[in-house]
This record gives C-alpha cells, structure tokens and sequence, in this order.
C-alpha cells in the first residue's frame, strides 16, 4: 500500500503544511538500483585523537567509491565518517562535538554519519565512559538528522575487518539502517567479488514464498546465490514462481516438522550443501493474553522460535552448513520492545535474540559459522497493510525516518551479513526499523 502521507510532503503545498502544523516531513529514501548503486558525493573522514587506524581506513574509504575530501572543501557530502577509536577519557568527546558540529548541517539529503569506536573495555572505567558515551551520542544524532540521513556507531578491534560494515553503511542499501550499535570482531574477511559478493554460495531462506522472505532471496540472488527457497506445500505455487523467476530451487516443506533439518541436508546434498542459512518464516496470531488459547501460543513458538533452533543444530551438526557460513534469523523490534496482543509473538522474537547471543560464538569457535540476526520495524508488506489505518500510520511515523520501510531494506542488510568478507560481525542484532521509537 502506498504511503500517501509520504506522498503529500513531497509536494510544495504538503511542505508548507506539514511545517505549519509541525508533523513529520519524511523524505523519500535512495535505496541501492542497478542505475545507482552507490551514494552519490564526497565523502569526509574526520578524526577524534591519534587513532592508529587512520590509514588503513583511509585506504579502506577510498575504495568505497566516493570521493575524500577534507573539512575546509567539503560542501555537502554524502558522508562523514568519524574515526574516534582513540577516545579514552571523557574529555576527549570534546574532539567528537569539535569534529562533527561544524559539518552536521553540510550533510547531503540520504547521507551518512559512521562514526567508528574501540570495543568498551572492562578495565579501564574512564576509556568505557568516554566509549560508551558515543552510542547515546550517535542514536541522539540520529534522531536529529531529518532528510533521510543516518547514523550509526561500529566498534572495531582491526580496521581490517570494517571494510565491509563501513561498504553497507556507507551506500543506499543500508537505507533503513539507523541509530545502531554494531560490534566487528577481528576475522580477517574473505576474499570478495564486491558486485556479486554471494557468488558461488548456496543460500537457503525459510517462508520466501512472498513478502520479506521473497526479497531477500531475490537480493541474494542478485550477489550471486544460488538460492533455494522454502516455504508450506500449500504455498508451492507460489514458491515455485519464485524459484523459477530467480533460477534457484523451490523445496515446499514445513519447517516445524521433527525432520525437517535431514529434509533439508538431503535436498541441498547434491550442491554441496549450505553456505547460507536464512531463518524468515514466521506466523502471528495476536490477542491480549487473557484471551489466547493455547492454539495461539503454540503454532508462534513452534514455528518463529523452536523449529530455527531445531534446524539449526541440525544442519550445524551434520555439517549441511558449511565453514565459512553464515546464519541469519528474523527477530523483531517487538522481541527487543514488547507489543500489545503479541505476547507469543514477541516471546518468540526475544528468543530469536537469545539464540544468536548464545550459539554465536560456539558456533563460530567449533563450526566456522556466523550467527547474525535481523530486527525488522514497521515493514510495508500485505500483512501491515491490513492493519487499522490510525494504528499503521502510528507504526509509519514513530522512527527517525518517519516512514515504514520496505522488505528490500531487510534484505539487504540479511545479504550483507551473509557475505564472506562479514565475518567479523557475529552475534549481533541489526534493527531494520528506521531507529524505531520503540525499545530505542
């Protein structure tokens, strides 16, 4: 469904209205196209301090596309990234307003702020302090940005391991990415074809019969997966329209069933078996919880929640899912934040969370797998649509972005957890949400 609101403040008279009555004026957001698969400008990188990483990040930047330049020659840049690995007492965020204060304005419609942190340390109280004061920085940033912009926070141990974090953030496909908090380890990334990053891999995606699980195996196949789809055998129809259109393989199948995981492995045996194991099918049935039955909880935590931990212990200790692989399950800002009527729904999200905190590192350490998840906000899809309108223009305008985002937005940020050269984000929970209000 189309967002007139989003329409309207796009026109002269809309502008002029929506300023007079102070409501939100969203902006149009660039996403990645064929056409414009970058961002378009000058890029800024600043510094807060002596940081040891300036030039390999400044290496790293060059080859983003987007052309340097300093603090004098910048204009409106498409984005600034701040190195502020250095800081390590709380004086030093004086350096932090110093740099970005003259310039915040200057930043291009749809662009970027990245500002690049130090893990927060558990020894040195003064160095955590002045680190940790960056997140509420950045997510207040964030919400002050207007016109599409973004920012965001990585923490790195190597500046290695940022190039491809630092590659997603700074291009339109992390459009709906904004006010996160992310942790790079310091796995040396993969060698990478960055056009077709996922060429050579078999993908799977649960529930891609339509909707986000439909985008993010169109999105993989586009970086050159060969996917294979999943979804019910009553929705074969449509799965197999969807392997068909994107060359993959359609495998109708209930992931609820105890079998499922050797279902899978022996499907994807022939190929090699799984580079990629994308968990999106997922069911609601909403009511407040004096008034859901059993039949309502159940069928959500079988499905959202214990069939991804079944299959994925499955396909881990078969060695269906290969080294160098990656898992990526579908969360929800209602897991990080709690939703009315959705206790099921958001126990089952919080679980999802759960699961990737805790297999994470075991699974990296024994199986050479990443487990990663992504936490979609109000996403513009058939479900959402039928929503009550006050309620889904409540969900559309309560993030920084004033907007609902769209299934690609989750796709790309699921396609780019997936890539070889990725594999120093582990365990973490991106929020695909716009900076939600909700559990921000």
């Amino acid at each position: 469904m189309a967002d007139r609101y989003l329409n309207f403040t796009g026109t002269a008279p809309g502008r002029f209205l929506t300023r007079r009555l102070g409501l939100p004026q969203p902006a149009p957001l660039r996403r990645w196209s064929a056409e414009h698969p970058t961002l378009e400008g000058e890029l800024l990188h600043l510094t807060a301090g002596d940081s040891i990483h300036t030039p390999a990040l400044a290496e790293i930047l060059a080859r983003t596309g987007l052309k340097e330049v300093t603090a004098t020659d910048a204009r409106r840049p498409a984005a600034v990234v701040l190195d502020a690995t250095a800081l390590s007492d709380t004086p030093g965020l004086a350096q932090v307003h110093a740099a970005l204060h003259p310039v915040v304005r200057q930043v291009a419609d749809n662009g970027r702020i990245v500002v690049i942190g130090a893990p927060v340390s558990p020894s040195d109280h003064h160095q955590a302090a002045a680190q940790q004061a960056l997140e509420g920085f950045v997510r207040s940033l964030g919400k002050e940005l207007g016109k599409g912009r973004t920012a965001t926070l990585i923490r790195i141990r190597s500046a290695s391991a940022a190039e491809s974090p630092l590659r997603f953030l700074l291009s339109p496909r992390s459009a709906y990415v904004s006010g996160q908090v992310i942790e790079i380890g310091d796995a040396e990334p993969a060698p990478c074809d960055w056009d077709r990053p996922l060429a050579g891999r078999t993908a799977l995606v649960t529930g891609a019969a339509r909707g986000i699980g439909e985008a993010v195996a169109e999105v993989l196949a586009r970086d050159g997966a060969h996917v294979v789809v999943l979804d019910v055998p009553s929705a074969q129809g449509e799965l197999v329209r969807v392997a068909d259109r994107l060359g993959g393989t359609a495998l109708p199948l209930d992931i609820t069933k105890d079998d499922a995981g050797e279902r899978i492995a022996a499907a994807v045996s022939a190929g090699g078996g799984l580079d990629v194991l994308i968990h999106n099918a997922g069911i609601t049935r909403d009511r407040k919880l004096a008034n859901m039955a059993a039949d309502r909880w159940d069928p959500v935590l079988d499905v959202n929640l214990t069939s991804v931990l079944r299959t994925t212990d499955a396909l881990l200790s078969s060695g269906t899912l290969k080294r160098g692989g990656s898992v990526v399950a579908t969360a929800s800002i209602a897991g990080i934040a709690g939703n009315v009527g959705q206790t099921n729904y958001a126990a089952s999200k919080a679980g999802i969370i759960g699961l990737v905190r805790a297999l994470a590192p075991r699974a990296f350490a024994e199986y050479g797998v990443t487990v990663n998840a992504v936490a979609p906000g109000f996403i513009e899809t058939k479900m959402t649509a039928a929503v009550p309108l006050l309620i889904r223009e409540a969900g559309r305008r309560m993030n920084s972005l004033a907007q609902g985002g769209l299934p690609v937005d989750v796709a790309e940020t699921t396609a780019w957890l997936c890539g070889g050269a990725s594999g120093g984000v582990n365990g973490q929970v991106i929020r695909v949400c716009g900076q939600s209000l909700l559990g921000a």
